[in-house]
């Protein structure tokens, strides 16, 4: 891999290719990146959908619109201090090429703000009650019907893949979907390998798929582009890695944050679990005088984060060749001093947080609205594909919003798109469609 090929200002779905030096600063490609995904119907849904604790009442849990935000704004300090040592050891980006420090930022804050972006309702649960459709439920009726990696694709139901599908693909009059650069895209792909084969190994970009076959020829337009490309092998943009670890930094502060606020985590366990991560940092005399428990945690949690960028960052700068070869293999905070206090933090997190009673209660839920979901829109999409829809398919596929991608020419993008639908409800609309289904 080379930094010329990986800051790509081509957009995808252009057959031009875009210079930095050509570019106007104020109104940098990379940013355009940013203000599109911002402006997007699938970013405004995560303003209701859950990060951990799904229909919460309180204004200071995080949704997946406030969490995606906090992750951007990590992620672009991440960029812009790698990308300053990055123009330092190679002098020929900024001074013959014409990029800047800012440029690596503007990529990863665009990359991260949208990381979440194919996310279905209810979180993680989401995605698991999707998969066990198609692989346990009633949806298995579809396993003889697919290709193996088509039947894959719905049974390990990804949101990065999905993710992938909102950000490439194209609609009539609408090439390349939002159209962003291929520099953003390939921040954008954490796992750069389809949902088969399945070969499990230590480097973290096998640990999940990054595309549903629909999207094969896209994905392949973006390796190429930024030649993320050894022999057989796909390999991951390196700001990929500073988009992973703003995400990392974020859940695992934040989240813990929340439980605190909540009062599932006492507020000792704050100063007891983050000390090592601000000792160095912490000014003592003006921690004593915050008298408001919010006001505590916001300081600490600031202090947190910071050490966590600056270490990030050292590992990455540390380990750049390595991750320019592919041959780095962990997440940035798998190498850091800190990877115990992470660990720490996010083992209370999933105890008292993500284990808790209120949240389980409400992702069984979730659980049960997904699957009534699919058992309605994939039928009806499917009986509509074979030109068989009943009058009740006809009313569930009215439901579906004009602009959706939803009929297709196979049954598998048929069954993909209806899939991928349900996955773009909001929690609220996702509950409220569900009940109008059962009720009748």
């Amino acid at each position: 891999m080379n930094w010329e090929s990986l800051l790509s200002l081509r957009r995808h779905g252009d057959k031009n290719q875009r210079l930095r030096i050509d570019q106007d600063d104020l109104r940098l490609g990379f940013e355009v990146d940013y203000d599109r995904i911002v402006f997007s119907n699938a970013f405004r849904s995560l303003q209701d959908k859950t990060q951990v604790i799904p229909f919460s009442k309180t204004d200071f849990v995080h949704t997946r619109l406030t969490h995606s935000l906090e992750v951007s704004v990590v992620g672009r300090s991440l960029g812009r201090i790698a990308g300053r040592v990055i123009l330092d050891k190679y002098p020929h980006l900024e001074k013959t090429l014409g990029y800047h420090p800012n440029d690596f930022g503007a990529i990863t804050a665009a990359a991260s703000l949208a990381h979440d972006i194919g996310n279905p309702p209810f979180g993680h649960s989401g995605e698991k009650s999707i998969g066990h459709f198609f692989n346990k439920g009633n949806g298995k009726e579809f396993k003889n019907r697919l290709s193996k990696l088509e039947y894959q694709d719905l049974c390990d139901f990804e949101g990065n893949a999905n993710g992938f599908k909102i950000l490439t693909e194209s609609f009539q009059g609408i090439p390349g979907g939002l159209r962003l650069s291929a520099a953003t895209l390939g921040a954008f792909i954490k796992y750069p390998k389809a949902s088969l084969p399945i070969k499990p190994t230590d480097h973290v970009r096998d640990k999940k798929f990054g595309f549903f076959q629909a999207q094969k020829i896209e994905f392949d337009q973006i390796i190429d582009e930024l030649s993320l490309k050894n022999g057989n092998q796909n390999l991951r943009h390196p700001l990929t890695y500073l988009v992973e670890a703003a995400d990392d930094i974020c859940y695992t502060i934040i989240d813990f944050e929340d439980g605190i606020n909540l009062g599932w985590i006492s507020e000792e366990f704050a100063l007891e679990y983050l000390i090592n991560l601000v000792k160095n940092d912490l000014d003592t005399k003006k921690y004593a005088k915050l008298k408001d428990k919010p006001h505590r945690l916001s300081y600490l949690r600031a202090i947190a984060i910071n050490s966590l960028i600056q270490d990030a960052i050292r590992v990455f700068i540390e380990n750049e060749t390595q991750i320019l070869e592919g041959t780095f293999s962990k997440a940035l905070l798998e190498k850091s001093k800190y990877k115990a206090q992470v660990e720490d933090i996010i083992d209370v997190s999933i105890k008292k947080v993500y284990q808790a009673p209120e949240v389980v209660k409400k992702e069984i839920l979730g659980y049960k609205a997904i699957t009534e979901l699919l058992e309605a829109f994939v039928f009806a999409a499917y009986r509509n594909f074979e030109n068989k829809p009943t009058a009740y398919d006809k009313l569930i596929l009215s439901l579906v919003p004009e602009g959706v991608k939803f009929q297709a020419e196979t049954l598998y993008e048929s069954i993909l798109n209806s899939t991928c639908f349900v996955a773009s409800l909001s929690d609220g609309k996702a509950l409220e469609i569900a009940k109008n289904i059962s009720s009748h």
